[in-house]
């Protein structure tokens, strides 16, 4: 299938032609018992706590086609994706590098816990690669980064990252779940490994957690190994409503594209909105590097009401389609402060340093009527 064909890619990568006993749909795997031929290793055991079973294999099969990489593995969540695929990485002693505007619970992760896995970590700054090599030490290992951070939708220098890491003998790892694969691939930039929140875009439909690597198979195999271990996996259930999630991707993420730039572009002449951060405008510090990068510019949006707080909420209370909840990539509209919701688990500090104010209202746009949508967040405006 060519390369540029994502909408084909969504629908057919990883199926079985023809499926069991003919189906055009790939079934459940429900069985966690299976008969074992002698010799075979034990990572390659049929069992769904091993990421081995059918509906699983046909799950990866499909990730890891959407991205055009070698291998995928699915996890149990966005975090056991992030965690699992650093455990495989890192080992005591080992140093990280790792951008400095991450998602809170990333941001969390590292914050608390790498200390107790004997791990260090350096925060650099996506956009300036005259930095990076100063930040190196004999320990550093992995290099990680976000497509577009959470929730400034700022894009940093990515292919140069991936170059850095290649250079400096790094593992390098970028979290692409606001771009998507429709958006952009990053195995193609010279990533190893690629983490998604698949619980957001991939599935697209709120209604489950979970979570994707994806990338070269020996870094994927060493993350299946690690996620064996420490049990993180995806049950069968899940994985059939994220592969049919996947089916409709490239269709919704169009739709979410046109919805966001649209809506950012009204907001961006209000003059209830002091500031809007979204990739497509340009006015975005990073637009023209979006533009040369990317295929869309994302589904997500974020913005500060002229009146601080106060008016945030306002605003988030007056909104009639979307829904005050601090998820994203669904095909209803949502709308939350992440100081309150997202980021809440950081220190005020560590937010006011990365630009997280207590006033930013974070919009993931859906695929409503993008007319509906304007004229919806135009009459909440108007209560400001």
């Amino acid at each position: 299938m060519d390369e540029d064909r994502i909408e084909t890619r969504a629908v057919h990568g990883g199926e079985r032609r023809p499926g069991p006993e003919g189906s055009v749909v790939y079934p459940i795997y429900q069985g966690t018992v299976y008969s074992v031929p002698s010799g075979t290793d034990y990572h390659d055991l049929r069992y769904i706590r091993l990421n081995s079973t059918p509906s699983q294999s046909y799950l990866h099969d499909k990730l890891a086609a959407l991205e055009g990489a070698e291998a995928g593995l699915a996890t149990a969540s966005g975090m056991a994706a992030i965690t699992t695929a650093l455990h495989s990485v890192l080992r005591s002693g080992d140093h990280l590098l790792v951008g400095d505007c991450l998602y809170g619970g990333t941001h969390d992760f590292l914050t608390q816990h790498a200390a107790d896995f004997g791990w260090t970590f350096t925060f650099i700054d996506p956009h300036r690669p005259e930095t990076w090599e100063a930040a190196l030490t004999a320990k550093t290992k992995a290099v990680l980064v976000e497509s577009i951070t959470n929730p400034l939708v700022r894009v940093g220098r990515l292919p140069e990252v991936a170059a850095f890491a290649r250079a400096n003998g790094l593992v390098s790892l970028i979290d692409n779940t606001f771009a998507t694969p429709v958006n952009f691939r990053p195995v193609t930039a010279g990533f190893d490994l690629v983490l998604h929140s698949a619980t957001k875009y991939l599935n697209g439909h709120s209604d489950i957690v979970a979570g994707a690597v994806v990338g070269d198979a020996e870094h994927v195999e060493r993350a299946r190994t690690t996620s064996n271990h420490f049990g993180g996996t995806l049950d069968p259930h899940a994985g059939f409503l994220l592969a049919r999630g996947l089916k409709t991707l490239a269709l919704r993420v169009r739709a979410q594209n046109e919805n966001a730039l649209r809506l950012a572009e009204f907001l961006a002449d209000r003059p209830e909105v002091a500031e809007v951060n979204h990739p497509g405008l340009a006015s975005h510090p990073d637009h023209q590097r979006a533009s040369e990068l990317f295929d869309g510019f994302g589904g997500m949006l974020s913005i500060r009401p002229a009146g601080g707080v106060s008016a945030a909420q306002k605003l988030i209370d007056a909104v009639r389609l979307p829904f005050d909840a601090p998820s994203l990539g669904g095909v209803e509209s949502l709308i939350t402060r992440p100081a309150a919701t997202s980021h809440a688990g950081m220190s005020p500090q560590d937010r006011l340093a990365l630009g997280v104010t207590d006033d930013l209202v974070r919009i993931s746009v859906g695929v409503e009527s993008p007319e509906d949508l304007v004229a919806d967040f135009e009459q909440a405006l108007g209560t400001l």
